[in-house]
């Protein structure tokens, strides 16, 4: 999504900004970004070490913080002009008092759904071609065929079709797979989306898909919203990914339907607890793959990020509309349905 949306003029030309940042720049990229500042503007690399101590002085943050940071006396202080998340996931910036304050916020949603769509097909293509039977089987040194599965003729379910949700539908479909898919806005099928339904239709999408893939935002909506019910609904047999956010599952009902073999395979990338425990059956079942939240991972990630700041940081100055403009309600940028 790259929803944009016209901002205040919140500074004049002669207003001094402290910006701190929260994620792994490096030494160009502060360059970079100073490069595109007033030159009384102050640019703090926090990093997660000082974020919590640098926050309250802030007039505009990038970042992601890790570590707990006081949002609520942020706000109350009435500083912060805008937060621009370093991630497409807000769980770590949306706290209620962020929510309803009048601080814009935006994201970094859709800057990497290549990467995402590249990590849910390699996790796809592993459990289907049964990748991780064959690596025990190399350390066994085992030269043994064994089952596997096939992509081709397989109907594919996307629970949330924005960014990441299309990215990864237009990577499948060559595969010869039929896509269907579920979303809030359901206003914006591709030519090889066969159906697109609004997300109320969960439930149907679940019944017809023989893969599941996840990719829904982190929100009271969603929150576990993958449970008993939900996997029970999954054909028997079923694959099930999850890209999205771990809390989107309830992650004992998962559990449990792998165990009891009605769900064939899950990918996940994403896990309820991470990391995840090491008590988790998850890591000890042979029809699951796991990665360690890695899905938007790209060596160019951080010089994406900061291009992206830096081009919404000259639309801030200006109060022109900013990319990726967040509804705090919702924790996305919505759609523009026009």
């Amino acid at each position: 999504m790259n929803s944009e949306a016209t901002v205040p003029q919140l500074f004049s030309s002669h207003h001094q900004m402290n910006i701190v940042l929260c994620f792994p720049v490096e030494d160009r990229h502060i360059a970079q970004i100073e490069k595109a500042c007033l030159p009384d503007d102050v640019v703090i690399n926090a990093g997660q070490e000082r974020i919590a101590e640098c926050l309250p002085d802030a007039d505009v943050f990038c970042g992601h913080a890790k570590v707990p940071v006081p949002w609520d006396s942020v706000v109350e202080t009435g500083r912060l002009r805008w937060i621009q998340s370093s991630a497409a996931g807000l769980d770590h910036c949306l706290v209620p008092s962020v929510i309803a304050s009048d601080i814009p916020v935006t994201s970094a949603s859709g800057l990497f759904a290549p990467q995402v769509a590249e990590q849910t097909a390699a996790l796809l293509f592993g459990l289907l071609r049964s990748m991780p039977t064959f690596f025990e089987a190399q350390r066994k040194k085992e030269f043994i065929r064994r089952p596997t599965h096939d992509l081709l003729g397989k109907t594919v379910g996307i629970v949330g079709f924005g960014g990441n949700g299309q990215r990864i539908a237009k990577t499948l479909e060559p595969f010869g797979v039929e896509i269907i898919a579920t979303d809030k806005f359901p206003h914006n099928r591709s030519a090889y989306v066969k159906e697109l339904w609004p997300a109320e239709e969960l439930t149907k999408l679940l019944q017809q898909s023989d893969i599941v893939i996840m990719c829904v935002p982190l929100n009271s909506e969603t929150l576990g919203m993958m449970a008993k019910a939900q996997f029970a609904a999954m054909k028997h047999g079923a694959f099930f990914l999850n890209v999205a956010r771990g809390q989107v599952v309830v992650e004992k009902d998962l559990v449990h339907a792998l165990s009891t073999e009605h769900l064939g395979a899950a990918g996940l990338d994403v896990t309820e607890v991470e990391p995840l425990p090491e008590s988790s059956p998850l890591w000890e079942m042979p029809n699951v793959m796991i990665s360690p939240h890695v899905g938007a991972q790209s060596a160019k990630r951080v010089d994406v990020t900061v291009d992206f700041f830096c081009e919404n940081l000259q639309r801030f100055r200006e109060g022109r509309p900013l990319k990726n403009l967040v509804d705090k309600q919702l924790g996305f940028p919505v759609p523009d349905l026009k």
